[in-house]
């Protein structure tokens, strides 16, 4: 084995008055993220970015949208799991790297709680976990407020 990379990408629409959760933190706005779990895209991307990189399969085989067990889970819960599946298959993180895209809200004052919330479900430093945010400049679905999207990168290495 060896250190291995993963990306993962992820997509919600908007919506009025329903909640959005990002890395776990509930976010104040008048919208909130579809889904079958708590939507949260940044927690997904980050899943799919680990993993791809311990060549696992995707969010959608282990945890489908069309099992009721996951309807309205938290996606901390998702990435609990995804951790424990990743270091049976004898890796654990090295870093992570994520940026969220959305027009609307500035989320720059919220990134540290992020960080936090997510290095604690993993049980790692939070000095391993990068989150940024972008607003796409009010160009495609999220400039017009329409949806959210997350793409995170993670670097894995063998363990044990």
């Amino acid at each position: 084995m060896s250190t291995r990379i993963g990306y993962g990408y992820d997509v919600h629409r908007l919506e009025a008055g329903l909640p959005l959760w990002l890395g776990g933190v509930a976010i104040p706005h008048e919208k909130g993220a579809l889904g079958h779990s708590d939507a949260d895209v940044l927690i997904h991307a980050i899943c799919d970015a680990l993993l791809g990189a311990a060549a696992l399969g995707d969010i959608g085989d282990h945890f489908p949208d069309t099992d009721p067990a996951f309807k309205g889970i938290s996606s901390t819960i998702l990435l609990e799991r995804t951790i424990e599946l990743v270091r049976s298959a004898g890796y654990g993180i090295n870093n992570i790297d994520s940026t969220v895209c959305l027009q609307t809200p500035r989320i720059k004052s919220l990134i540290p709680e992020m960080r936090h919330r997510i290095a604690e479900t993993l049980k790692v430093a939070e000095d391993r976990i990068s989150i940024k945010a972008t607003t796409e400049e009010k160009l495609g679905f999220t400039g017009r407020e329409e949806g959210i999207s997350a793409h995170a990168v993670v670097l894995i290495h063998p363990i044990g």
